[in-house]
């Protein structure tokens, strides 16, 4: 069993990824990474932020000279932008007096940095957490509810991805199907693990050049706007054996494991496995893959009393609850980021006024990154899967039992 968790805040000192069941004998370096995480920064539409916060990248426990031990895995990714945050942000009282100054610099900005946020931002956890929690202001939940979160689950990923590879070698690709309106063209051949440095060097992760120049030109169309974009993602897992998940309870069904976890990103909005949302547009004729006899060296056979293989993969690789062999394909759907520039509408809660919303810093456009961040989410779902399935404290004996 795979447990993992995240901790830390936005523009608190550090995140923190934390992760037990890792098997030991996994290859693994810092390095490994910090290369994970410069994708999740990468993608036509970012913000400033992107430039000047830089993830610093320490591995606390559970790797020695390169290779996991078996025991709980902790990274620590600092915020470089700390000295900025330290007192707003800070875990011990602070007075009064220091939260109505600047830093040092004689910058306005730093002063702003210290006021309570009253005015929740539409779309983003502000009102409902402060509601929740019996808060005045909404710093303690945006912190929480930031999208810099995801970057402990892009490193957590990382190392689940890395425990795939070398135990059963399942390989990922992510990649972005739509930006705003623009959408990849229906038959456009699905992107491979070989197409995986290709994709990060696109500036929208988009597998097909033209539809990748229309991306472009929508987001900076956004931009000019003063406005921001959503779009849909895809994951494509390679190598998945059969048998992961099961039929037989709801929180065992592999399809609703990875679900729940790409819908756990901030801004998902919707999750589809395979062609789920066209199927329910189609006749039952049309939305099945049936099965065939499998041919002599035929690379899609999946085993069993007789060898089949399949005319379609419209179910995404899953049915009923169980890897059927094929490749595993999971979309997400992201709503447009919550912070616009316009300044959407909302009220004041210290003094019930209308107002417009705060507006810090943001993106345009995160379809990119969050490609990233939906396979580090599926990478963890199926490697706890697979664990499940093989059980195995070491890599060699996770091969053994995998008949690899």
């Amino acid at each position: 069993m795979l447990r993992w968790l995240t901790a830390g805040e936005s523009h608190g000192s550090s995140l923190i990824a934390l992760l037990d069941g890792v098997p030991a004998g996994i290859a693994l370096t810092t390095e490994d990474l910090r290369a994970h995480l410069a994708r999740r920064r990468l993608g036509h539409g970012r913000g400033a932020r992107q430039k000047f916060e830089q993830d610093v990248v320490r591995i606390v426990s559970g790797v020695r000279h390169g290779v996991t031990m078996g025991s709980p895995i902790a990274v620590e990714i600092a915020n470089s932008e700390w000295p900025k945050w330290e007192k707003v942000m800070a875990a011990d009282p602070v007075d009064r007096e220091d939260l109505l100054v600047d830093a040092g610099t004689g910058d306005e900005r730093e002063i702003a940095r210290n006021r309570p946020l009253t005015r929740p931002r539409p779309g983003h956890a502000d009102l409902a957490g402060m509601i929740k929690y019996g808060l005045e202001e909404a710093r303690p939940v945006l912190e929480r509810a930031s999208a810099r979160e995801t970057a402990a689950r892009v490193v957590a990923g990382a190392i689940a991805a890395a425990l795939l590879e070398q135990t059963a070698g399942i390989r990922l690709v992510s990649h972005s199907l739509a930006v705003g309106p623009v959408r990849v063209p229906d038959g456009t051949p699905l992107p491979t693990p070989e197409d995986v440095a290709a994709l990060d060097a696109d500036p929208l992760r988009c597998f097909d050049p033209a539809t990748s120049a229309a991306m472009v030109a929508e987001v900076d169309a956004c931009q000019k706007d003063g406005d921001t974009l959503g779009g849909v993602v895809e994951v494509l897992a390679y190598g998945v054996p059969v048998g992961l998940g099961s039929h037989t309870q709801w929180d065992r069904r592999l399809d609703g494991r990875l679900a729940q976890a790409v819908m756990s990103i901030q801004a998902m909005k919707g999750v589809e496995i395979g062609d789920g949302f066209a199927q329910a547009a189609s006749r039952g004729s049309a939305a099945h893959d049936e099965i065939l006899p499998a041919g002599a060296g035929d690379p899609g056979a999946t085993g069993g009393p007789v060898p089949t293989t399949r005319a379609s993969n419209r179910a995404g690789g899953i049915e009923g609850g169980i890897s059927n062999g094929q490749v595993l394909r999971v979309r997400g759907a992201l709503k447009p980021i919550s912070t616009v520039p316009r300044a959407l509408r909302t009220v004041d809660v210290a003094s019930g006024e209308a107002m417009t919303a705060n507006h810090q810093r943001s993106d345009v456009c995160a379809v990119a990154p969050a490609a990233v961040i939906a396979e580090a989410v599926v990478a963890l779902v199926l490697a706890d899967a697979l664990l499940e399935k093989s059980g195995g404290d070491s890599v060699p004996e996770i091969r053994r039992n995998l008949g690899r």
